[in-house]
């Protein structure tokens, strides 16, 4: 080809390069991907006239510093966190290579040899420089959009690291809350033994005295030792408890429990308010929009496996110097070269055809996944709202029964005292009233990880990506 003629058909393979082969992305709305995303939502929202709507950095707002503590220390030493910020260099670095531009490669090469002729040594050097450039023409969209596609998967992993700051944060609240709860329950259990062990004490004398049969005696030894192990038990599970806050946030032992016995109530949180439209709320789900965005990445796919079917063109040149330097003189020479390599498919026994039928497939697994998360995410916020709203109404009567049962304790205890009641009434007395005070201890642990649930199903606030990208630096 002359080379007039190659100076005119580089501009009109440039405007070729304007197409793009393959579908056309249309971003899906959770409303389009399941029809379990109705208008509104199926259960009672919180209402609360101190309710906020900001959900980032949410566990600061409990009442217990400690909680935020322990949630910032996790976000800082959490591998589960660095795996997740380690992915998402990774992705950043692959969409950081960008194939539309040209490639140039220098290169460089210089060797000293010495030949011996007739008895006499001849040396010599010899040199090369050479830089060559290539650039492939992006005729069909395939480069371009492999270029999206890496961006795609970074914006992903963007929303996977934010994902995994939010599941860590409510886990270690969840954690906190059921240690409060279970040293909570342990001090009940503690003061119904000591209660217990006055009753047997009691319940000895009068067997000794004759004023009472010997199977009290054997009934109160046993209530007593079975409340020791109940004990026993529900210490173990609080020391399990601190073993899994130790795991999550790599806080030494001795310090965490030292941290934890200084104040052993249950943390309140503050509320915050739900917004009613279930697709707004979905929308700031960091796991749906790390599945759109991996969705996006696969259909850029697509387009990358179809360009792949036509011509390629590449542009290859060349600058080169050589040297050659023999007994005392040097010798020069220069080369260049410029000229478009043309690659047409035409028999490939159905590989690239495979490609695109592989990367249409990968499509649909990832929209089949988008699906699942919206489904997913709507049982997740359903589930949360129903839990938040049963245990918030049980409450109230939960303390209502723990607080009668506990009188009704109290006055067959002064029965028995005073030598009018009965060890058998008393027993069972102490039994119920023990139930509702553990039971209410669950509600109200119940209730605060009702919370914690549903802060983690709404995205837990969820920044921009201009947010995103400054924490992540």
């Amino acid at each position: 080809m002359r080379l007039y003629q190659m100076m005119v058909s580089i501009p009109l393979l440039t405007v070729i390069a304007g197409c793009v082969v393959g579908p056309t992305y249309q971003v899906p709305t959770p409303t389009t991907a399941s029809q379990a995303v109705l208008p509104q939502f199926q259960a009672n929202l919180p209402t609360t006239a101190k309710g906020t709507s900001d959900l980032v950095n949410w566990w600061a707002q409990f009442d217990d510093p400690l909680m935020a503590e322990l949630v910032d220390t996790a976000l800082t030493n959490n591998p589960t966190v660095a795996q997740a910020l380690a992915r998402v260099a990774q992705a950043r670095a692959q969409a950081s290579a960008n194939g539309l531009y040209p490639k140039l490669n220098a290169d460089a090469s210089s060797s000293r040899s010495n030949n011996i002729s007739i008895g006499q040594s001849i040396p010599s050097t010899y040199s090369t420089a050479a830089f060559d450039a290539t650039w492939e023409l992006d005729l069909f969209g395939g480069i371009r959009k492999g270029n999206e596609a890496a961006d795609d998967r970074y914006r992903a992993r963007q929303a996977d690291w934010h994902g995994s700051r939010v599941t860590l944060a409510a886990e270690v609240g969840t954690d906190l809350v059921n240690y409060r709860a279970c040293v909570a329950t342990a001090a009940v259990l503690a003061e119904n033994v000591s209660s217990s062990q006055q009753t047997t004490q009691l319940t000895e004398l009068k067997v000794k005295a004759g004023f009472t049969a010997p199977a009290d005696g054997s009934l109160s030894n046993a209530t007593t030792a079975d409340a020791k192990q109940r004990l026993t038990q529900q210490r173990a599970e609080c020391d399990v408890d601190i073993k899994a806050l130790v795991e999550l946030t790599d806080i030494p032992e001795p310090t965490l429990r030292s941290k934890l016995a200084a104040n052993p109530r249950l943390p309140q949180p503050r509320d915050f308010t739900v917004t009613a439209i279930p697709a707004k709320v979905l929308s700031q789900r960091p796991d749906i929009a790390a599945a759109e965005r991996d969705l996006a990445a696969a259909s850029a796919n697509i387009n990358v496996a179809e360009a792949k079917r036509y011509p390629s063109i590449s542009l290859l040149g060349s600058i080169g110097v050589l040297g050659l330097h023999l007994d005392g003189t040097t010798q020069r020479s220069n080369s260049w070269s410029f000229g478009p390599t043309f690659t047409l498919p035409i028999m490939d026994g159905g590989q690239r055809k495979a490609d695109v039928a592989l990367a249409q497939a990968t499509y649909d697994e990832a929209y089949a996944k988008y699906q699942a998360q919206v489904r997913g995410a709507v049982r997740e916020i359903e589930g949360a709202l129903v839990q938040l709203d049963a245990n918030t109404r049980r409450e109230d009567d939960a303390a209502d029964s723990a607080r009668d049962y506990q009188r009704y304790f109290h006055a067959n205890d002064d029965k028995f005292k005073a030598g009018s009641g009965s060890l058998l009434d008393l027993e069972e007395a102490r039994r119920t009233s023990l139930i509702a005070q553990q039971t209410l201890i669950g509600v109200q642990r119940d209730r605060i990880n009702a919370w914690i649930a549903l802060y983690k199903a709404l995205g837990g606030g969820w920044l921009s990506t201009a947010d995103n990208d400054a924490k992540i630096q």
